[in-house]
């Protein structure tokens, strides 16, 4: 079930963004790095579990929502038509093993992950059979595989793993592999008592999905891939060939079926509670 929700009061504020400081991330930030939203809000980079805490907690206005966090933050609207999802391997969540997945008994959990942690839980109890022990650590691949048979790993990290020494499983894949559907990691939301200050002629649906439609030019991209080529220790057209065919940007219906369909999963095996309706922020242009 979705709805939308109308701003009804504005109040003039500059609100708190919360982002995820993942190569993936970068061309839905282009407007707020280098156009311009650049001095219109107040943005902090973080992991994406600590992205979801500053929602809860309050100290973010604004945050890219792991998918799993939208079940557990309350009073959350989601800004329409954005997010990082994928239709195909996506290669920056990784499970990671030293044995063949049949043989795997224990499992690592990346610790700034939400939803490829529940992810994880999905397969092992609908798909890939039996119980497994399931560890928190941080995202050390060594350390993880020195413990555990297994390992989660996401992100930049798991864009690095040389997966010709590994048994690697992509969720991405798999998830597509065996329901048929995108799979969605995160989208931007933002708090229902946020909305109080955002003016009515500030339409924040729009200011989002252009500066992700201004990211996505090749032209930036290709600034993109150059900035982050030697921080990431990967070459720019691996970069430019992630950004650009293994995440999708777009929170489309086919998406949002994905989305519902890996609650559903998620509730059913207790890996997370049972989510709330989506609801999205109406265009007031539309309304």
């Amino acid at each position: 079930m979705t709805k939308t929700v109308k701003i009804k009061q504005p109040v003039t504020k500059r609100l708190r963004i919360s982002a995820i400081s993942y190569l993936n991330t970068a061309p839905l930030m282009w407007d707020f790095e280098h156009g311009a939203q650049k001095e219109a809000f107040d943005i902090s980079y973080t992991l994406p579990s600590q992205c979801a805490a500053s929602l809860h907690e309050g100290s973010a206005d604004i945050g890219i929502v792991p998918a799993a966090a939208y079940t557990t933050i309350p009073d959350l609207v989601i800004l329409p038509g954005v997010a990082i999802a994928s239709r195909q391997p996506v290669r920056s969540i990784l499970l990671v093993s030293r044995v063949p997945l049949h043989k795997v008994d224990s499992v690592a959990l990346d610790t700034s992950s939400l939803t490829s942690v529940a992810l994880t839980r999905v397969f092992f109890s609908k798909w890939w059979g039996g119980a497994r022990t399931f560890s928190a650590m941080a995202p050390d691949l060594n350390a993880m595989l020195e413990s555990h048979d297994a390992g989660l790993v996401i992100g930049d990290p798991a864009l690095r793993v040389d997966r010709s020494q590994y048994f690697t499983y992509d969720l991405a894949e798999e998830w597509i592999r065996l329901t048929g559907k995108p799979f969605v990691f995160a989208f931007w939301a933002i708090r229902r008592a946020a909305l109080q200050d955002v003016p009515m002629d500030f339409d924040l649906a729009s200011i989002f999905q252009e500066s992700r439609d201004r990211g996505l030019l090749p032209a930036n991209i290709a600034q993109i891939a150059r900035e982050w080529a030697p921080r990431s220790n990967l070459s720019e057209t691996d970069i430019t060939s992630y950004l650009t065919r293994n995440i999708y940007y777009h929170l489309d219906p086919e998406c949002l079926e994905g989305l519902q369909l890996f609650y559903r999963y998620a509730q059913e095996c207790g890996a997370l509670p049972a989510a709330p309706a989506v609801s999205f922020l109406m265009d007031r242009a539309v309304a």
